[in-house]
């Protein structure tokens, strides 16, 4: 089939270094972390007692209280970053509503009332449980409430693939768009999991960073020193457009999803496979789809979570799917800055991949002191480089084996 190129029209973040997408992006550039001590919690008897959470979040700025108060943090994120992205792109109104839709992925979902309401069963019984826990916990309703603020009445659903849901769902709404089925969708991932549970959980399988004392160089991809991730709650959204459709109603195109791929391991429940199979048939994937060779990419923000295996077999993938290229490629981990978002990392990603191919400034790795034999690439040490990048890969692999890489493209 033939398809069509698809745009992007407005970019909306909501992470630990900003509420927005300006400061966040000044703040990646600037290499400052968002982790700090936990204060939602008491972490008394916890492993880890960090992580990159949101600071003086306020939904009300852009939803009304009452439905604020019917929503889940992680919900109430995606809303306030599809808002912003509608801002930027004009909130476009279609002439068929049939032909916008929302995807937006999340991994966990409502965990926080989960735990909430449980907490509320457990003390008083089954009849203290709200009446709103189930759609408050469900993870497809920030998809349903951002279709609901804007009347779009396409495909509307929620990708769930642990930490690759973010780039599922804007692979998905790509396809949509590119198969002539949309002509606008608002797409992204969203995730607020600083919780009992989720801490409790990650910490026992010993996948997060014990580094307490030292928060704000807990999160350290690809460092020799690493000793796993930092959990963050946020999200991003991307509008995504046919590009003659953007061209049509004069909309500023910030750039472009070239092209995807999309693997499974086929091996373990959380750890990679030590030649990275997975990895490397999504980027390659990714490469073949767009029909770029490994010398016409000069970035990839790279999955980077700060684990053992995770950084050195994504750093082997890249070195088998680039070959010599990867000498010369740019390679960052934003999650040293913002944590580790679940299933909005890949949507936040992405936005900072395409927020550096439109300004020629990669984001640093920060926190990268000590060089890792098994880790030798290019990982924009600490700095933000000035570069000028035609097409950039960003790498989102999550457990279950599940892997998408999005190839995008600045603007123009």
């Amino acid at each position: 089939m033939q398809t069509r190129k698809v745009v992007v029209t407005g970019i909306g973040l909501v992470t630990a270094v900003g509420l927005n997408r300006d400061s966040t992006w000044e703040a990646m550039k600037a290499g400052k972390s968002g982790v700090a001590t936990i204060s939602s919690l008491d972490t008394e008897d916890f492993k880890s007692t960090i992580a990159a959470e949101l600071k003086d979040f306020d939904p009300t700025a852009v939803m009304d209280p009452k439905n604020a108060r019917k929503a889940d943090r992680y919900a109430q994120i995606a809303v306030v970053a599809a808002a912003e992205a509608m801002a930027q792109a004009g909130e476009p109104v279609p002439e068929d509503p049939y032909r916008a839709g929302v995807i937006i992925g999340s991994g966990i979902g409502g965990m926080l009332t989960f735990e909430e309401q449980h907490a509320r069963f457990l003390k008083r019984g089954c009849r203290a449980v709200s009446p709103l826990f189930i759609p408050m916990m469900i993870s497809d309703m920030a998809a349903g409430l951002v279709s609901i603020r804007y009347g779009y009445k396409g495909a509307n659903f929620c990708t769930v693939s642990a930490c690759a849901s973010g780039g599922h769902a804007i692979v998905a709404a790509y396809d949509r768009i590119a198969f002539g089925q949309a002509d606008i969708m608002i797409s992204g991932g969203s995730e607020a999991s600083v919780c009992n549970m989720a801490l409790s959980g990650f910490a026992n399988m010993k996948a997060l960073s014990t580094r307490n004392d030292d928060p704000a160089g807990a999160s350290r991809p690809f460092d020799k020193d690493r000793d796993g991730f930092v959990i963050g709650e946020g999200g991003g959204a991307l509008v995504l457009e046919s590009e003659e459709h953007a061209k049509a109603r004069g909309a500023t195109i910030l750039g472009e999803i070239v092209s995807y791929g999309m693997t499974g391991d086929a091996y373990h429940m959380t750890q990679p496979d030590n030649e990275g199979i997975g990895a490397r048939g999504s980027m390659q994937a990714a490469l073949d789809m767009g029909g770029l060779a490994p010398e016409d990419v000069g970035y990839l923000n790279a999955h980077g979570t700060s684990t053992h295996f995770n950084d050195k077999i994504e750093s082997f993938a890249v070195r088998k799917v680039f070959g010599k290229h990867a000498e010369k490629l740019k390679i960052s981990a934003t999650k040293s800055m913002v944590g580790h978002l679940l299933g909005g990392a890949g949507a936040v990603e992405a936005a900072a991949t395409l927020l550096a191919l439109g300004e020629g400034i990669l984001p640093p790795t920060i926190n990268y002191t000590t060089p890792d034999p098994e880790c030798d690439l290019d990982y924009c040490p600490n700095e933000a480089v000035r570069a000028d990048v035609t097409y950039a890969l960003s790498n989102s692999f999550g457990f279950g084996g599940h892997n998408v890489t999005l190839c995008m493209r600045g603007p123009r």
